[in-house]
């Protein structure tokens, strides 16, 4: 099986039903719980999206809204994310405020009404809220930094991210880990190339 093959089979966008009103959801709930975080900006609200997605899929096999994300020069981004946001303010859904953040632009999502979470099942409430709590009070640079682990450093620039990148880990190797891959390399006679 060549590159091109194994891509091909990499899952990227899960299309679900109401995907994209499922994200607009999510962008007014996501910004509603972090009013009072200081450090909230359009940063940290991707890598909200993104993580709450990898993780569902991780666990459960199936993201919260379905989203293709691509590597971008600060981390992870919903494809498309932008159109979305300058809709929903055109909507009157959210604003876009500006701000200074110790010497950097912070874009602030405001939600102007409350969101619908129907779409949404209170597994993906609680991953988005686990993220959330995650994420709270660190700086955009932090999240942003954190975000450039294994799933992002696989990628190149404006490349898409499959949601299989979600089962890799930034945890270094353990000596189990080291024993468990000899035991089974063993067990199906693997040899290295």
């Amino acid at each position: 099986m060549n590159v091109e093959e194994i891509k091909s089979r990499l899952t990227y966008e899960v299309p679900l039903d109401e995907g994209e009103k499922r994200l607009r959801e999510l962008i007014v709930y996501i910004s509603g719980k972090f009013m009072t975080d200081e450090h909230f900006g359009v940063v940290k609200l991707n890598k909200t999206l993104f993580h709450s997605d990898m993780r569902s899929f991780r666990r459960h096999g199936v993201p919260i809204t379905g989203k293709k994300y691509k590597k971008d020069e600060r981390g992870p981004v919903p494809v498309g994310i932008k159109p979305v946001q300058k809709d929903m303010e055109a909507r009157n859904e959210i604003r876009v405020i500006y701000e200074d953040m110790h010497g950097r632009t912070q874009h602030r999502v405001i939600p102007l009404r409350q969101p619908d979470l129907t779409l949404f099942t209170g597994r993906d409430i609680a991953i988005v809220d686990e993220v959330i709590q995650t994420l709270w009070h660190k700086t955009g640079t932090q999240v942003s930094q954190e975000s450039h682990g294994v799933q992002w450093n696989t990628r190149v620039l404006n490349d898409l991210i499959p949601y299989e990148a979600s089962y890799l880990s930034d945890e270094p190797i353990t000596p189990a880990d080291i024993e468990r891959t000899v035991t089974l390399a063993a067990k199906f006679s693997w040899v290295a190339a």
